[in-house]
């Protein structure tokens, strides 16, 4: 077949030269027609059926890049709010231990809004329908958050404790000795801290002390034992008739996702028991020298 074709193909050649020789239509020309129009015409018959899948494919490509570009984006906003999804699972699995812990019958709610510049402040999607009242505390599953000031029917407002207006009395675990936290009125983007103000001036106070709420009567605005923070630095002077403190919060004010209002107090203060426990100290390992001075032995 292939010899064929390379004969038709001179044939052809020399045809189209004879055509333009003779200026115009001539019998060569006719009879090359005559054996050429079947084959171009079979070969346009075999060709059409991909010459339109191309077109087809040209002109439905835009549209399909603009689907599957639709879908890339719907799949990646599915992934961020099932990723949303488990951390809420894990801060309302940790706020229920702690709630068990500490004997709070609390009503889990979500933060949904951020208060203004001059205020820290949260709002939650429940609200009085839910049972949730003015002055009651709010927590998470780390430690004190706030306590509910506004409430409308479906959402509150909570003052965080981080709020320069707000004042929480607290105890200093392991004892009887009681204060007061300050917030510092540091915006929910910074590291916040805590101002602490003991009441006593002879009590001992050195980073590293936890506080928990010394709760008030009925429990309104703060009930008793929940968890606020560990003394950072002391920055009371000698002789000072209070000793003041910066606090560090157990709460992670800069990622508040979950919390709880707590409805109603426990039956009885549960003191330091919902505490977290005290980070480990590793032990010394052995056959490490000590450091000239250190010793142990007075020499003499």
């Amino acid at each position: 077949m292939r010899p064929v074709l390379i004969v038709l193909l001179i044939v052809a050649i020399g045809l189209i030269t004879f055509d333009f020789r003779d200026g115009g239509l001539s019998p060569a020309h006719s009879a090359g027609g005559a054996v050429f129009g079947p084959i171009e015409q079979l070969a346009g018959d075999v060709a059409s059926p991909f010459v339109g899948m191309y077109h087809a494919a040209s002109g439905n490509q835009g549209s399909e890049i603009a689907s599957l570009q639709r879908q890339n984006a719907q799949l990646r906003a599915e992934l961020s709010a099932e990723q949303l999804d488990k951390s809420d699972s894990a801060q309302l699995k940790k706020l229920l231990q702690l709630s068990g812990r500490g004997g709070y019958r609390t009503l889990p709610a979500r933060i949904i809004a951020a208060g203004g510049d001059y205020s820290d402040t949260v709002t939650i999607d429940a609200g009085s329908k839910d049972g949730i009242k003015p002055d009651e505390t709010v927590l998470n599953g780390n430690g004190l958050v706030g306590i509910v000031t506004d409430v409308n029917s479906s959402t509150a407002t909570v003052q965080l404790a981080t709020d320069s207006a707000s004042t929480v009395g607290v105890r200093m675990a392991g004892s009887n000795v009681i204060g007061a936290i300050t917030g510092t009125g540091q915006t929910m983007a910074s590291d916040n801290e805590l101002k602490l103000t003991l009441f006593s001036a002879t009590a001992t106070l050195r980073p590293g002390k936890a506080l928990v709420t010394f709760g008030s009567v009925g429990g309104h605005p703060y009930v008793a034992g929940v968890p606020v923070g560990t003394v950072q630095s002391v920055t009371s002077q000698p002789g000072s008739l209070t000793q003041t403190a910066l606090v560090k919060p157990f709460a992670d004010f800069t990622g508040l996702g979950v919390v709880g209002v707590v409805t109603a107090p426990p039956r009885t203060n549960p003191r330091d028991s919902v505490l977290p426990p005290k980070p480990t100290v590793p032990p010394a390992k052995p056959g490490r020298s000590a450091k000239p001075g250190q010793s142990g032995k007075s020499g003499k």
